[in-house]
């Protein structure tokens, strides 16, 4: 058995976000999908696994214009930033949909990623930076990982700086203590599909940390698109695979 397994986020405002539950149970249940689905006010997060065909008919789903919601809700959902890998058998117990105050807890209302990003760096620009030490102009490269210790202990990127949190709402405070370290140089927030560095790469420069930028699609996307450079271990991931490696499970699962 091959399972398609899909990680996508977006940052937009929902004006009603407990009336998508229902409708998001329903298809997921009519698809045969498992894995958790969080709405909040700032937008959708989700990972669900499934026949492959029954999980592109679910993202497709989701920018139909049969859907309730208001134009801009169906063009950013349409716009959704799918990352997909490969299993053996369903990785996720039960199908879970929620409401919540935020689709990635970091209790700072402050930051609204539906307001506007932070800048991105494509995988392929980020590779080459790393194998030069330096960015685009010449300025000293530093890698933030974002996500928790217990993730990082499984795999991260050579050299990167971590913070050695339990939690994500732990970051503000933690990132603070290394103002002075991060200041002078141009910071690379990642984390594994995207979602934690949209915020993480906000705060630093509300705190003033300016050149901050984000791996655009985590580190999931960064193995699809480049594989293994620079990179040492496997990425965790929180569904019963535990970890991924960088072929996101394509030989395992007899993808291509």
């Amino acid at each position: 058995m091959s399972v398609l397994n899909i990680a996508a986020y977006r940052f937009v405002r929902l004006v009603e976000p407990g009336a998508w539950v229902g409708p998001l149970r329903a298809r997921s249940e009519a698809l045969a999908l498992q894995g958790p689905i969080i709405v909040a006010d700032e937008g959708i997060n989700l990972f669900v696994a499934g026949e492959a065909e029954a999980v592109e008919s679910f993202v497709a789903w989701l920018g139909c214009d049969a859907l309730f919601v208001d134009a801009d809700c169906r063009a950013a959902f349409a716009a959704l930033d799918v990352k997909r890998s490969w299993s053996d058998a369903q990785p996720f117990a039960r199908l879970r949909v929620k409401q919540k105050p935020e689709i990635v807890t970091m209790r700072k209302p402050s930051v609204r990623p539906a307001l506007g990003r932070a800048p991105t760096i494509e995988p392929t620009r980020l590779a080459t930076w790393l194998a030069h030490g330096y960015d685009d102009e010449g300025r000293p490269v530093v890698l933030l990982d974002t996500r928790n210790a217990f993730e990082f202990e499984h795999g991260s990127f050579e050299g990167a700086i971590h913070l050695d949190i339990d939690r994500f709402e732990a970051f503000p405070a933690a990132v603070e203590a290394l103002q002075d370290e991060l200041r002078d140089r141009t910071v690379v927030a990642f984390c594994t599909g995207g979602i934690r560095c949209e915020k993480a790469a906000l705060y630093m420069r509300g705190i003033g940390i300016e050149r901050v930028v984000q791996l655009d699609g985590g580190i999931l996307r960064y193995f699809d698109a480049v594989g293994d450079a620079h990179w040492r271990g496997d990425c965790f991931v929180f569904d019963e695979r535990r970890t991924l490696g960088v072929d996101l499970g394509r030989r395992g699962a007899g993808g291509d």
